[in-house]
């Protein structure tokens, strides 16, 4: 097994995030899940882009936001989603090659346009996102550099994209591209209708053991146990996975590896903000910490800083350095 060159090769959708404020009122005259993410067509993503108020675009995407996050704590990374060969295309490579990250997949000549999420942010701090996937459902196997995934230690990947079926089936080629060449295969769960779709894909994958590093945040650990109570819920599945992650929001997170349990508080904030990308900047902060062999409690305090930094602000980027946060932190 050769020596890896990336630290982290993620798959995911490659998303240009489209963010405003909305109270309440909005959000039930749509008939949104407040704090959830829904897919939605791309006729109600017009009608509800139109009626949006004042926006900013970024790009986003689960995985690509983790990266952006690793990426700032100054790891070397690579990237697989497919665009389209459109203007928001170009905005989301321009964006995630200016990170430093290695960006080569060729965006598609044709068909449906680039994904785009709608984040209405309630004064809650609450984000309820509503996706078109676009061209990032129809990534193929045949747009997976087979090189890349190899030259990177970890293979990151998204549970939004298991949904579509095409891109679902690129992720089961990378990982046994990933697990020939000796490589880790981290998995975020993402979310809780994505499981209720494919938790026996889940379950089956973890019973496979082809799920080294598993991330959850509370809920989707109980509805991939499908057991109530969190500690009853990670009982049932840490003893499955190598290394067990999950967030709980004000409440910190553990981990649980070899049958020990480990624990930090939530990272202190002054004012929440907008918890859009917590859990992936929480994610980029561990796996910062942890492909540098530190012990699993500092990658959980990194995982906190990162997500703490990036909950008080809008977007689901970092806008401080997360390099001196680290610092300050003693991490």
């Amino acid at each position: 097994m050769t020596q890896p060159i990336l630290d982290v090769v993620a798959i995911g959708n490659a998303i240009v995030d489209v963010i405003a404020q909305a109270d309440d009122a909005f959000i039930a005259e749509h008939a949104l899940s407040k704090g959830g993410m829904q897919l939605i067509d791309a006729e109600f993503a017009d009608l509800l882009y139109s009626q949006m108020g004042a926006a900013m675009e970024v790009s986003g995407g689960s995985a690509a936001n983790t990266l952006a996050g690793l990426a700032a704590l100054g790891k070397k990374c690579g990237f697989i989603g497919q665009t389209a060969d459109d203007q928001l295309g170009q905005v989301f490579a321009h964006d995630i090659r200016a990170l430093g990250v290695t960006y080569t997949t060729a965006p598609a000549s044709d068909g449906v346009p680039t994904a785009r999420c709608l984040v209405l942010v309630t004064p809650d701090a609450q984000r309820t996102m509503n996706t078109f996937l676009g061209a990032s459902q129809n990534l193929p196997a045949a747009a997976l550099d087979a090189d890349l995934i190899r030259s990177a230690g970890i293979l990151y990947l998204e549970g939004y994209l298991w949904d579509p079926e095409e891109p679902r089936k690129a992720m089961r080629n990378a990982i046994d591209i990933a697990r020939q060449a000796g490589r880790k295969i981290a998995f975020t769960l993402s979310d809780g209708f994505v499981i209720e779709r494919h938790r026996a894909d889940f379950q089956a994958l973890i019973d496979q053991g082809l799920i080294d590093i598993l991330f959850s945040n509370e809920a989707e650990i109980q509805a991939l146990a499908q057991v109530q109570g969190f500690d009853k819920a990670v009982d049932a599945i840490a003893s499955k996975v190598p290394l067990l992650v999950s967030t709980r929001s004000e409440k910190g997170a553990i981990a649980i590896q070899g049958g020990t349990r480990y624990e930090v508080y939530a990272a202190p904030v002054t004012e929440v903000i907008d918890t859009t990308g917590a859990g992936d900047l929480f994610a980029a902060g561990f796996l910062a910490a942890h492909v540098e062999g530190q012990p699993i409690e500092q990658c959980l305090k990194l995982g906190a800083v990162a997500a703490a930094e990036v909950i008080s602000h809008y977007g689901a980027r970092p806008e401080a350095d997360l390099q001196v946060l680290r610092a300050k932190s003693g991490l």
